[in-house]
């Protein structure tokens, strides 16, 4: 069985790709590739055992930028080479996680009869999605507020796929890695697959009162790595630009209380982990998701959300100090996260996926 993965190239594309591939060989003997635009996905895939083809893709924006017009000589390039990288692999199905890396390879798929399934992990679909649903035999959406967008004769709610290495971690070990020193309540803050800016500022500005109550291990991502060492060093901080699996396993096991952005796959792998969380929605993200995203799990108490364009440092202190200060109402929200979580979704999906590579 061969089976094509394709995505948008970014950690929320990617990581789900991971989780699926690794419960399919579990189950079968079968071959896989990814076509896409590169993004931070080569090593990633390269571990795993995923081949990659890389390709140009133009984004799809909805406002006015000079990058729009490199981006429109990208798309028949990318059609191109993926007419000849589908070709010579000719997959028995094709697995899309959208973004506008996807489209010219499930369009090429289609032409080809290749049987589609589209994930969705958002509240909102992205725009691609949006476009890609036509093509596709089955649409797998992650939360109910997306099924009024696509039809509802292929939609499905299973959930959005979460590595399963990331529910195995370690508290000990996770003292050990991160040479944490004291007792006081460990906070992770998490930026995405890229960090986040304003969720780093905030972190920074507010960090002498936090470490007053707790200690951190702050994910910042790499670009920001640099900049932010040589301006914070202090005992009960740990500093990182980003965490493989193998070591974000055992930081969401060490951890009492995460600090995140609203993207999907956090909120999943959150929710997995059973942590109370603060999140902090981004208020530029595509049709508002982050924020929609936020609100499923704050609405059934999984955690805490702060609008992003709103927030002092004084809020944010609060909502941390909330749970800190608190430790039963934080083991509560961990609890009612963790129902929001679907530990059969791996499994469903790849059900899916081979039903129609049969």
């Amino acid at each position: 069985m061969r089976i094509l993965f394709t995505g948008g190239g970014t950690g929320g594309h990617i990581f789900p790709i991971v989780a699926v591939k690794e419960t399919l060989a579990l189950d079968k003997e079968a071959e896989f590739l990814y076509v896409g635009p590169d993004g931070f996905a080569k090593d990633i895939f390269k571990k795993k055992g995923i081949r990659c083809k890389f390709i140009l893709a133009g984004k799809l924006r909805r406002y006015f930028s000079l990058a729009n017009f490199t981006d429109i000589l990208k798309i028949p390039v990318g059609l191109i080479q993926s007419f000849w990288h589908v070709f010579w692999f000719m997959p028995d199905a094709v697995f899309s996680k959208g973004g506008y890396g996807s489209i010219s390879v499930v369009f090429v798929s289609w032409f080809y009869r290749i049987p589609i399934i589209v994930h969705e992990s958002d509240s909102v679909p992205g725009l691609a999605n949006r476009i890609l649903a036509s093509f596709a035999k089955k649409i797998i959406i992650s939360f109910e507020t997306a099924k009024e967008y696509f039809s509802s004769e292929k939609t499905i709610l299973l959930g959005n796929p979460v590595r399963e290495e990331l529910t195995q971690g370690s508290r000990e070990e996770g003292r050990k890695l991160f040479e944490l020193t004291s007792e006081k309540p460990v906070v992770l803050v998490m930026g995405g697959s890229q960090g986040a800016q304003r969720i780093n500022e905030i972190v920074l500005n507010t960090l002498p009162r936090l470490l007053e109550k707790c200690e951190i291990i702050h994910v910042c991502g790499e670009k920001n790595y640099k900049q932010i060492e040589t301006s914070s060093q202090k005992k009960l901080y740990h500093l990182l630009p980003f965490l493989e699996e193998e070591k974000l396993k055992h930081a969401y096991a060490v951890s009492d209380i995460i600090v995140s952005r609203a993207g999907a796959g956090g909120i999943f792998e959150i929710a997995a982990t059973g942590k109370p969380s603060v999140l902090l929605p981004l208020s530029t993200a595509a049709s508002d998701h982050q924020k929609k995203n936020a609100w499923a799990l704050t609405k059934i108490g999984g955690a805490i959300a702060l609008e992003e364009k709103n927030i002092t440092m004084n809020m944010f202190l609060d909502a941390v100090f909330e749970l800190i200060n608190d430790p039963e109402k934080a083991r509560r929200m961990g609890e009612k996260a963790k129902s929001f979580y679907k530990p059969d979704t791996n499994r469903k999906i790849v059900e899916e996926i081979i039903k129609l590579a049969k």
